[in-house]
């Protein structure tokens, strides 16, 4: 048996063990990670830990730090409150204000987890305190920021469009745009009429309310294994949340994040924990409150898939099925499983990644004719970005640890099945919609 063929059966094996198990998938990972590394792959410690996401770790850790921080202040509070008046009180209309803001700010040039680091706990604290199913809000989250990741000033839309200039092939950087502003667009209003949207008042409303029967049969439907949220509680008297030093500073620690993300281009995750870290100097009693909420369960889940997905790709285990799709001689039957890959590989691993390995593989057949290039470059983008709505990608590990107040074992499994709809069906009607009728 092939090295890559062992390492894919343990990642299947992971996944068994931790869903039957009730076992961290992260520490199951690394020690798969240092089982395959070592026994298969034939690398030491420095090749196994190349796949660490530091990164990741930092921006999980330090928004995450920050934002309980403003939830321990009343900060949070006070932007719900903020959010609710914006809109006149329409609970309904909060859902698509941070589908649009995170679109926005994807649009003009922030990369998408750093739009969905800023929005993300915001959102999450609104759905806690109106019981709003939290995978509607996620959802709504994470597709705002890659409906509008790929205009063309857009980080996601210049790698692209890169790409394609790079690879000498035709493209069209409108098309790429609208494919995946619409398909986003689309699974947004899907979610949002599955997950309970329809039931949230449209009329003003001041007080938190319980989840309407859509939002809960949706849950159900995804996860049967009971428990949830816990009702949201008595509303926060107006005097409660008005303006103090600390969520003064709290807002401008908040300002100065998206400032240092979206002008001078900084990381995110050490952006935050630094301003959380200033904070806690002023106010230590809410920081040590605040560091015993980091999301850490989430972390070391997601770091420590991560780390072997690094392994896998180390070894060759990627290029090894993607080569192995190219090669069929099916042009449109290839594009299909192209997309799938692409797909299933980026709800684990760098969309940016997947996309830059991918597009160069479907050259091949592209320059034969067979399959339009415009059609086949914006298939293989929204199939391996929608999925991140998955709670192993960035954006979807963002939006597990942002949300308050729920049962994170069940709004994990919840992710989970939910990016396993996405990556199941996605492709396919991208591949439909954009590679049969030979678009491009």
């Amino acid at each position: 048996m092939s090295p890559e063929l062992i390492s894919i059966i343990v990642l299947v094996a992971v996944f068994v063990l931790a869903t039957t198990r009730s076992v961290n998938m992260g520490a199951l990972s690394f020690a798969a990670a240092f089982g395959v590394g070592e026994l298969v792959a034939d690398l030491d410690a420095d090749g196994i830990f190349a796949g660490f996401p530091a990164d990741l770790f930092v921006v999980l850790v330090g928004v995450t730090y920050l934002f309980a921080l403003a939830r321990a202040n009343g900060t949070t509070e006070w932007l719900v409150h903020a959010a609710v008046r914006l809109v006149g009180g329409r609970v309904a209309l909060i859902p698509w204000v941070m589908f649009a803001i995170t679109g926005v700010l994807t649009a003009i040039g922030a990369v998408s987890p750093a739009a969905v680091a800023i929005v993300a706990p915001i959102a999450l604290s609104f759905a806690a305190r109106y019981d709003i199913s939290p995978l509607l809000m996620g959802a709504m989250v994470v597709h705002g920021a890659q409906g509008g990741g790929f205009s063309p000033i857009s980080i996601y839309g210049s790698i692209v469009n890169g790409i394609v200039e790079r690879e000498k092939l035709p493209g069209n950087e409108i098309t790429l745009f609208l494919a995946s502003l619409v398909v986003n667009l689309v699974i947004a209003a899907v979610v949002f009429v599955v997950c309970g949207g329809l039931k949230l008042p449209r009329h003003a409303a001041t007080a938190p309310r319980s989840a309407g029967p859509g939002a809960a049969a949706a849950e159900s439907a995804l996860d049967d294994d009971g428990g949830g949220q816990a009702p949201a509680g008595a509303p926060v008297e107006e005097s409660a949340i008005g303006l103090t030093p600390d969520r003064v500073a709290t807002l401008l620690a908040l300002v100065a994040l998206v400032v240092a993300v979206l002008a001078f281009d900084l990381d995110a995750g050490l952006a935050a924990i630094t301003l959380a870290a200033l904070l806690s100097l002023f106010w230590p009693k809410d920081g040590k409150k605040a560091a015993n909420e980091i999301s850490w369960p989430t972390v070391l889940l997601i770091c420590g898939v991560l780390t072997y997905v690094g392994v896998l790709q180390e070894m060759g285990t990627i290029d090894y099925a993607g080569r192995a799709v190219s090669d069929i001689g099916v042009p449109l039957l290839a594009a299909l499983l192209l997309c799938y890959i692409g797909a299933l590989i980026s709800a684990f691993a760098s969309s940016v990644g997947i996309m830059g390995a991918l597009i160069p593989l479907a050259v091949p057949f592209l320059a034969k004719g067979d399959i339009g290039a415009v059609g086949m470059v914006a298939a293989l983008s929204v199939s391996a970005t929608v999925v991140d709505v998955s709670p192993f990608s960035t954006n979807g590990a963002l939006v597990l640890a942002a949300a308050p107040d729920v049962d994170r074992d069940r709004f994990f499994r919840q992710l989970m099945v939910y990016g396993g709809v996405v990556v199941a069906t996605v492709p396919a009607v991208a591949w439909l919609a954009m590679v049969v009728p030979g678009l491009g």
